[in-house]
């Protein structure tokens, strides 16, 4: 009866040991640099029945930022969200409660290219200004 309380600690351990080692790992977020940020007018089969978000149907522009995503770390970065500020000509801000604007399904190492859509209102003037652009993501796919 006295071996029953120790086989049951030595078991445990066992278990506990065994999925210490076939846990994944964590996949911390990492950091990516953009650069070369420039935005264009959406084609006109993009842009076709565009509309802001919000419920308030409004007239909207379409536009393709677009950059370079530097990845140093060597290994593919997976699901990189996309954070930046966007004011229109008057400075005023285009996406006032938001700054993610968007993702990056997979960044390879090194430079590459990426683009991303978006709508701004039709009475917000141009140029934009397009500011602090940064991406975040993943070492590993994150399940969805």
């Amino acid at each position: 009866m006295r071996m029953r309380p120790f086989a049951v600690a030595i078991v445990s351990c066992l278990i506990g040991i065994a999925t210490w080692f076939i846990t994944p790992p964590a996949w911390a977020l990492t950091q990516i640099k953009l650069t070369d940020i420039s935005y264009h007018d959406c084609p006109a089969e993009v842009a076709e029945g565009t509309v802001t978000s919000g419920g308030n149907p409004m007239v909207a522009n379409c536009f393709i930022v677009t950059g370079k995503a530097n990845n140093t770390t060597g290994k593919t970065v997976y699901d990189a969200d996309i954070f930046g500020r966007i004011f229109d000509a008057n400075n005023n801000n285009v996406m006032p409660n938001r700054t993610r604007l968007g993702s990056i399904e997979e960044i390879p190492p090194g430079a590459s290219d990426f683009e991303l859509r978006i709508s701004v209102a039709a009475n917000q003037p141009t140029p934009l200004k397009l500011e602090q652009f940064k991406a975040a993501g993943f070492a590993g796919k994150v399940r969805r």
